[in-house]
Order: C-alpha cells, then sequence, then structure tokens
C-alpha cells in the first residue's frame, strides 16, 4: 500500500486518496477570510468515510475555521468570505440548492462546552426532529432511545428522561449533546475540542463512543490533546499558520512524519 502521508500542494487540484475509507468531504485550494484577516490558506485535503480524522496544530492556526466550513457555522460571523471548493459527496456546500438548515442535519457539531437546552433530557434528544416537522410520539420515543444507546447514555438516563438535563455530570451533559448531534442520523459529526472541559474519567468516556460511532459516522475531531488524536483517529491533519502542513495516517503521522514542523509539534518543539 502506498504511504498516505502527504505534503500537501499547494497548487494542485487534486488531493492523495486518504488510505482505508472513500472520501466524503473534498477540500480544494480552500482559502478563508474574516474580513482582511486570512486564516487558511489554499487548504487540499479529503475526509476518509466511517473513519475519525482528527485536526491537530496550535492555537489559532485555522483548524477550528476549517471545520466549522463543513457545516457553514462560520457564515454566522459578519465580513467572512471564501475562495476554494469544499464538496460533500461530491456536492458543494454552497450548491444554491443546498440549504444551511439541511446542510447542518447532514452535518452535525459538538461543541467544545457542553451546551444542553434548558429542557428535559428527552426533548433535548429530540428537539431537531421537532423543528424537522416529526411529532409522531412512538417515532420520537425510538430516536430518543436510538441516539441515548448511541451515545452510551441510555442506562442512566433511561429513568429521567423527563427531568431537567441540567442536572447531568459533565461528562454526561457532552454525551447528551452528542446524543442531540446524532438524532438526525447525519453523515458526518464535527466534534471541536469535545473533552477539554471533561475530566479523565469522563473523557475517556467520549474517546470510547468516538470510536464505536464511527461504525456509523464520519466523524472530524479538532483536539489539542495529541494523546487524545492517537487513541481516537484513524487519519491526522497537522495545521499551522493557516496551513495543512501535513495529513496522513494518524500511526505515520505520529511515528515518521514527512515534515519537521510536524515532527518538532508533536514532539513538543513549539507550539
Amino acid at each position: 500500500m502506498p504511504d498516505a502521508t502527504t505534503s500537501v500542494p499547494r497548487t494542485t487540484q487534486e488531493a492523495t486518496p486518504p488510505a482505508g475509507g472513500r472520501p466524503i468531504i473534498s477540500v480544494r485550494d480552500f482559502n478563508f477570510f474574516y474580513g482582511k484577516n486570512q486564516a487558511l490558506h489554499d487548504v487540499v485535503l479529503d475526509i476518509p468515510e466511517r473513519q475519525v480524522t482528527a485536526f491537530i496544530g496550535p492555537s489559532g492556526c485555522g483548524k477550528t475555521t476549517l471545520l466549522r466550513n463543513f457545516n457553514r457555522m462560520n457564515e454566522l460571523i459578519d465580513g467572512v468570505r471564501h475562495t476554494g471548493e469544499i464538496t460533500l459527496a461530491g456536492r458543494s456546500l454552497w450548491d444554491p440548492t443546498l440549504e444551511v438548515i439541511a446542510l447542518r442535519r447532514l452535518v452535525g457539531m459538538v461543541f467544545q462546552r457542553s451546551n444542553p437546552f434548558a429542557k428535559s433530557i428527552y426533548e433535548n434528544v429530540v428537539y431537531s426532529l421537532r423543528i424537522c416537522g416529526l411529532h409522531d410520539r412512538t417515532q420520537l420515543d425510538e430516536a430518543a432511545e436510538r441516539s441515548l444507546r448511541g451515545a452510551a447514555l441510555w442506562d442512566e438516563v433511561k429513568d429521567r428522561l423527563h427531568e431537567s438535563a441540567l442536572g447531568l455530570s459533565g461528562g454526561q451533559m457532552q454525551r447528551l449533546c452528542i446524543a442531540r448531534a446524532i438524532a438526525n442520523r447525519p453523515k458526518v459529526l464535527l466534534m471541536d475540542e469535545p473533552c477539554s472541559a471533561l475530566d479523565p474519567i469522563a473523557t475517556a468516556r467520549v474517546e470510547q463512543l468516538i470510536s464505536e460511532l464511527k461504525k456509523e459516522f464520519t466523524i472530524v475531531i479538532v483536539t489539542h490533546n495529541m494523546q487524545q488524536a492517537t487513541r481516537c483517529s484513524d487519519h491526522t491533519g497537522f495545521f499551522y499558520l493557516g496551513k495543512l502542513v501535513e495529513f496522513g495516517t494518524t500511526a505515520k503521522i505520529f511515528t515518521s512524519p514527512s515534515e519537521k514542523r510536524t515532527e518538532d509539534y508533536i514532539t513538543g518543539r513549539f507550539g
């Protein structure tokens, strides 16, 4: 099998296909601007389907900016613009026939800090389904149980589904947010430092959950934790100063990276 790690070209329209899975998200010559500030430079990247891809790099390097472009959340900020293209299953994220709400049903997101609604556990999970017009109680009940089981939370909350979600522990809240994100059965699940506010035990639960979820979902995770990237991900992209320096299998990136900047970062020489 050819080496999957690439020193990413800056002018080509092609990226090396990821080993072990067909790409579901493709990024081509993507540049992103906050006003006059350019946050991403000529990013070329393929995200493999039903695997975990980690973005690593120092703060402010562009990894979260790219992640938030996958469901167009950056458009909530005034003055942003982009050039280049991102496609999901071959369809442009900016296809005029693709509504943003529909896109966000296809690409769910879990944030750095858990953000449950001030509603019951049950209503948190089924909220997006209600918004989409599903009101059949049997279907909602099935979706709630399926999603909570998928987030490894069902056994802990099945007897208090109608109690406030705000009474859960921090780790449980984060898993509830994961259950809420997968209730719509998205194609892709984005995770922006999902364990940064959790204790080691809760972190281990979420990491185990990520390994289970990739059987059904494509997962893209931003993390500052090098150990977490090695434990959870199949592929890793290293970002620095808004550029994708290197992308490849996680094993290759962490054992024999092609770029010295990648080696310097993962060994703690900078960042």
